[in-house]
């Protein structure tokens, strides 16, 4: 509707006569319209001007600009403004003054845009707090509208407190300031934070300067992170360490507290300048260990649950806040070294026994093992000597192997004691790891609790056979089952084993015998009590050679008496050139056999 107030009347207008019908007026048609014309302002298309609001509803928005009819605008467009009443005066850009229905088209939205880019450079130099509509949620934080130009809003900068839900904020007109422009991408950034920040800093330093270690404050909880829960003290923010939330061991905080509830806390320290404050919970409560049976005593058996596991051993809770240590060696009464988890997992409930108890320094180790006897305290009736037993092969040394008997109880078998016949040189080549072996107990050590084992005792000593069958020169069918520097390894009956120097394996053709050559040895020497056989090829055919040697020799003693006698120097030759030959060739031999 047009503004009618300042159009004066016409002078000398009959109103009476017009009233009765009759009037003959001498302002003609073209001095009305005239009249009516100039009592509208001049406007222009695509122009940005002042309008007023004269109505409002739920779709749209009539402004007027003084001209001959109202402009409807969406009521969309005015949004971010909903505090918008009748009589609010708006910019509206002109966009056409009649259209086809004759109505006056105008448009809030670009009026704003036109002119948005210099309002907002202007509001961050003035530090000015504007109002913004925020469309709506985007990566890290929201879209605002603000003067018609998209915003950006970070997540961190909507409120002092961590958002959880952001979608609330969708649609809601909110104040703002404008904390960064690029002049290039044409991009804003706005902050709602920055606007409660200047009053929680005096909040803050009120708060700050009446604290006292020790002091005990209500707070709500803020944040709960892993290694702790912020806790808002009414405009300034604690941290409760996690190890600060219970006497107990915590694994997560939300074991202890919820978001948004509201706690008691006592202030354990606070640091003026960094405005940081430790608080603690558990420290509202007495210490457990105060509170702790004091009738407890070393000896006593106690319950708990596996706390906290390390390769040593293991933290048992037997009360909250209470724990005690059960080192891996108390676990059992096997000496092997083990890890903890062997026996036990975190979650675990285990019965023990106390071994320490320190209340002042609130420590207490504990035993499991000790729930069952010690299996060295009766040894000798368990384990006599002479006793046969099947043990548990559990590890090999280039000396022996050692067996477990039970949980607890350890021997070593020296390889000298694993067979009467073959030489091991590795017990790898006799048994394996986890298997099991027949042991007879041979010696007892209780005070280092070791056991002196046999497994060739099991049987009588071959030995004593043995020594009735490998006589002295005694000829006997082998075979050579190993090469060495020093010789040959014989393989003899009955599964025993000779030994031959490089000489001794000297065929009668002059050639060396060679690896699994089946031969035919004589017995040089045979020693019982060191387990030893020497073997010989070749004086098989060297004593028959010798043999025959002799007796040419004693063929040829007859004649040689009949022969006349000689000068003695001429025996003297002889002789060394016929009998002592002999000699010296069997001297010779029997040298190079003691070799």
């Amino acid at each position: 509707m047009a503004d009618y107030k300042n159009v004066a009347p016409l002078e000398g207008f009959d109103w009476e006569a017009y009233a009765n019908g009759s009037a003959n007026t001498e302002v003609s048609h073209e001095a009305q319209e005239a009249a009516y014309e100039g009592s509208l302002n001049k406007i222009d298309d695509h122009k940005v001007v002042d309008g007023t609001v004269i109505s409002i509803n739920k779709r749209e928005v009539v402004v007027n600009i003084g001209s001959k009819s109202d402009g409807i605008i969406p009521a969309s467009e005015f949004r971010y403004n909903p505090d918008l009443k009748v009589g609010d005066t708006v910019e509206v850009y002109i966009e056409n003054q009649e259209d086809k229905k004759g109505q006056l088209v105008l448009s809030h939205k670009k009026a704003r845009a036109s002119r948005s880019w210099d309002r907002v450079n202007e509001a961050m130099e003035k530090e000015e707090i504007i109002k913004g509509y925020i469309k709506c949620r985007t990566k890290g934080g929201m879209i605002v509208d603000v003067f018609g130009i998209e915003a950006f809003l970070p997540g961190s900068q909507i409120d002092v407190k961590p958002i959880r839900d952001y979608d609330i904020f969708v649609g809601k007109t909110m104040e703002f300031k404008v904390v960064k422009i690029n002049q290039e991408y044409k991009n804003v950034v706005v902050s709602h934070k920055a606007l409660i920040e200047a009053e929680l800093e005096a909040q803050k330093q009120e708060i700050m300067s009446h604290l006292e270690k020790g002091q005990v404050l209500e707070g709500t909880v803020k944040n709960i992170t892993s290694y702790g829960v912020f806790i808002d003290l009414g405009g300034v923010d604690g941290l409760i360490h996690i190890t600060d939330l219970s006497w107990g061991r915590v694994s997560d905080p939300r074991e202890i507290v919820e978001l948004d509830s509201k706690i008691n806390v006592v202030i354990l320290d606070f640091d003026n300048e960094k405005k940081r404050i430790a608080l603690g919970l558990k420290q509202l409560t007495p210490h457990p260990w105060d509170a702790l049976d004091g009738e407890l005593k070393v000896g006593d058996h106690v319950k708990g649950k596996v706390v906290v596991m390390a390769d040593y051993g293991a933290f048992v809770e037997i009360a909250p806040g209470v724990e005690g240590l059960i080192h891996v060696s108390e676990m059992s009464w096997s000496q092997h070294l083990r890890s903890a988890q062997d026996f036990m997992k975190v979650g675990d409930e285990v019965e023990a026994v106390i071994l320490t108890l320190n209340r002042e320094e609130r420590k207490m180790s504990l035993g499991i093992k000790q729930l069952k006897e010690d299996p060295w305290l009766n040894i000798e009736e368990k384990y006599p000597v002479g006793s046969k037993h099947t043990a548990k092969v559990r590890n090999f040394t280039n000396f022996g192997i050692f067996v477990e008997l039970e949980e607890g109880v350890d021997g070593l078998i020296h390889i000298s004691d694993l067979s009467w016949t073959k030489k091991i040189k590795h017990p790898s080549e006799f048994t394996k790891i986890g298997d099991p072996l027949e042991v007879c107990v041979l010696e007892i050590d209780k005070a280092n609790r070791r056991l002196s084992l046999g497994h060739k005792q099991l049987e009588e000593n071959p030995w004593d056979v043995f020594e009735t069958i490998f006589t002295m020169d005694s000829v006997h069918e082998g075979t050579i089952i190993e090469m060495l520097d020093k010789g040959a390894v014989i393989q003899l009956e009955y599964g025993v084993e000779g030994f031959a120097t490089p000489k001794h394996l000297v065929k009668e053709d002059g050639s060396q015998a060679q690896l699994n050559e089946k031969l035919q040895f004589k017995v040089i020497e045979f020693n019982k009590e060191n387990k030893r056989i020497i073997l010989s090829h070749s004086r098989i055919y060297e004593d028959v050679q010798r043999a025959a040697a002799r007796e040419e020799k004693k063929a040829k003693a007859p004649r040689a008496a009949k022969k006349p006698e000689t000068p003695a120097i001429q025996n003297q030759a002889a002789s060394t050139t016929l009998g002592d030959i002999d000699a010296l060739a069997e001297l010779k031999a029997k040298m190079e056999s003691e070799k």
